[in-house]
């Protein structure tokens, strides 16, 4: 049986999020009330702005839906903003911005600079024998990892790909890229054919 997942589809990049999901052999579903929960097995939190997606997440009641999910042991894979919303700290959001707190990272919104600033780069993946193209726009840059916390690609020395638990975070954009390696490696970590 098929997993299916939730994308969340408040705002930001959702759509090429369930492309590579299908490519890897998953259904989904756009996720923009807690009805849409009913059934998922697990959630994707693509990139946008982290900022504006807090607020949506408020307003939709998702917000304690999808914390009550996580704390129950939900598998979730975040993309940029996505990355920001399932941090345990947020450093330069908004007074107002909270976060899911589901691994125990540490993020700057922003942190690689200005749209100008953004960059591509070849990134070494733990267990994937070739490089994955890391696509940076407006990136988070995480500033701490906490000890349970498994980093599986790094670059210029900072961690830009990490898993704990359930729950596995890129400050990139691999759904960008036509490769969908991350994707398929996040639904191999969980045990999805006995579910549903």
């Amino acid at each position: 049986m098929r997993p299916l997942i939730g994308v969340l589809a408040l705002q930001g990049a959702f759509a090429a999020h369930e492309a590579a999901l299908a490519e890897v052999g998953a259904q989904t579903r756009q996720v923009r009330t807690p009805a849409d929960l009913s059934g998922v097995q697990a959630m994707v939190l693509p990139g946008g702005e982290s900022s504006v997606m807090s607020k949506l997440l408020e307003s939709s009641g998702l917000f304690g839906e999808i914390q009550s999910r996580l704390s129950d042991g939900m598998p979730a894979f975040g993309t940029c903003a996505g990355m920001i919303l399932l941090a345990s700290e947020v450093l330069d959001g908004r007074a107002d911005q909270r976060s899911f707190g589901a691994i125990d990272i540490s993020v700057r919104r922003n942190g690689y600079g200005r749209q100008i600033d953004s960059f591509e780069a070849d990134l070494a993946v733990e267990g994937e024998s070739s490089p994955f193209h890391g696509v940076f726009i407006r990136a988070p840059k995480v500033e701490s990892v906490g000890h349970s916390v498994h980093v599986l690609a790094t670059h210029d020395g900072v961690p830009v790909l990490a898993r704990q638990g359930n729950v596995m975070v890129a400050s990139f954009h691999p759904e960008l890229t036509g490769d969908a390696r991350l994707h398929r490696l996040f639904l191999q970590q969980h045990d999805f054919q006995h579910e549903g």
